[in-house]
């Protein structure tokens, strides 16, 4: 008996000191050393070897890997797997999968310099977010906590691609669709015959926000544990970080569109109803969204506006992500993002930002071809709002005008 219980002490405290040499190991190595294979940081572009001279072998094992099976032998059963099982189509899988790999289109490599004028252009916006994160004139509550403070559940939009080395924090009607595909087609996590998926057009709406297609920082808890924010810190240390923004008053027009104007059963019953029965005089309004557009019915731009400034609105619950603050989505005081991209420049700063991540050779920015929102239609939009109101959203989103370099929309705001 004594024997035993002596074994089980020796194997708790040799866990324990496994672990402790892994954290050690990751702080000393450095992310940028898990995938040899795809360098990390920032330098020179070296041209691979065709794609012929490559050996299409299995791949070895990585060092996260190595991780994720170590202390995932110590979670208890039934306190949440590694990470959430991705969709995967084994309808046609074989044991020759691995034959019929497709070779990244090494030719596509960039080797002439990122023009002088993107670089500049980034390099103003990441100083922009400095100076804006340091003016005391720039008020937005949790501007001043630490990472450390940050709630995990406020950590859902930053997501983790272990094998290039990139963070990307989402922000719901910026791109974002396409953004999530290529970080599927980067990260590996959907296959299709066996075989990654390489064409971002080709994973449909259902799977990019699916949220088992994703590692996002607020899953660390299940996989690691008490190191999540530790190794959370490591990655933003070391991995490069970036965001797309837009101009947030347009971006609530798009929100409103998408979410108000088009038939969607979950948003009408979570806000239109709501909106529907506070400010629309619609004490029982349609139980289905199908029923209040054949007779219709649905929330003006108006009454979201209103839905938006109501106090009540935060009181029940956070603003939904589509039309919650940028800066509570990707805390850019606490995070230092490496590359800004906007919108309104989304073709020139994609492009830069592949290459910058030098991944442009395994995956292009799909082309949108759909009707965006305009900034020109501002004026149009915000017509049927009273000024006053406009004044106070723009109270509401004046943080996000200021970080990212916005102007103030002085047209709208004094009329």
């Amino acid at each position: 008996m004594g024997t035993s219980r002596m074994f089980r002490i020796f194997v708790v405290l040799g866990s324990a000191f496994m672990i402790l040499l892994i954290i050690i190991y990751w702080d000393d190595v450095g992310a940028s050393h898990l995938y040899l294979h795809t360098p990390v940081s920032p330098g020179p572009k070296i041209p691979h070897p065709p794609p012929q001279q490559r050996p299409q072998t299995s791949r070895s094992p990585s060092f996260l890997s190595d991780i994720d099976a170590f202390v995932n032998q110590f979670l208890e059963p039934g306190t949440g797997e590694p990470t959430d099982p991705a969709p995967v189509d084994t309808s046609n899988q074989s044991e020759k999968a691995e034959e019929r790999y497709i070779p990244r289109q090494e030719w596509k490599i960039h080797l002439s310099p990122v023009a002088a004028e993107l670089r500049e252009r980034q390099e103003q916006r990441r100083r922009l977010l400095q100076e804006m994160c340091a003016n005391d004139s720039v008020v937005f509550p949790g501007k001043n906590r630490s990472f450390d403070d940050i709630p995990n559940k406020e950590l859902d939009h930053l997501i983790v691609d272990d094998r290039h080395g990139i963070i990307y924090c989402y922000v719901p009607k910026v791109a974002c669709s396409n953004w999530k595909r290529i970080m599927i087609v980067l990260s590996e996590s959907l296959l299709q015959d066996g075989v990654p998926q390489r064409d971002p057009l080709a994973i449909s709406r259902d799977l990019v926000h699916n949220s088992s297609m994703h590692f996002t920082f607020n899953k660390f808890w299940k996989r690691y544990g008490k190191f999540a924010r530790h190794l959370m810190k490591v990655k933003l240390k070391k991995y490069t970080k970036f965001l797309f923004v837009r101009d947030p008053f347009v971006r609530l027009i798009s929100a409103y569109r998408n979410k108000f104007e088009l038939r969607n059963e979950d948003f009408y019953r979570r806000f239109a109803q709501v909106m529907l029965r506070r400010y629309a005089k619609q004490p029982t309004p349609p139980a289905s969204v199908d029923e209040a557009f054949a007779v219709g019915i649905h929330p003006s731009f108006s009454h979201f506006i209103q839905y938006l400034l109501d106090p009540q609105t935060e009181k029940e619950m956070p603003f939904n992500e589509h039309w919650r603050q940028v800066y509570r989505l990707c805390h850019p005081c606490q995070i230092q993002y490496d590359f800004v991209g906007h919108l309104e420049t989304a073709e020139e700063d994609a492009e830069h930002l592949l290459r910058q991540l030098r991944v442009d050779n395994v995956v292009e920015f799909p082309t949108s071809h759909r009707n965006l929102t305009a900034s020109s239609w501002e004026a149009d939009w915000f017509s049927t709002v009273p000024v006053e109101a406009r004044r106070e959203l723009y109270k509401l989103y004046e943080p996000d005008f200021r970080l990212f370099g916005y102007d103030r929309p002085d047209s709208i705001l004094n009329e």
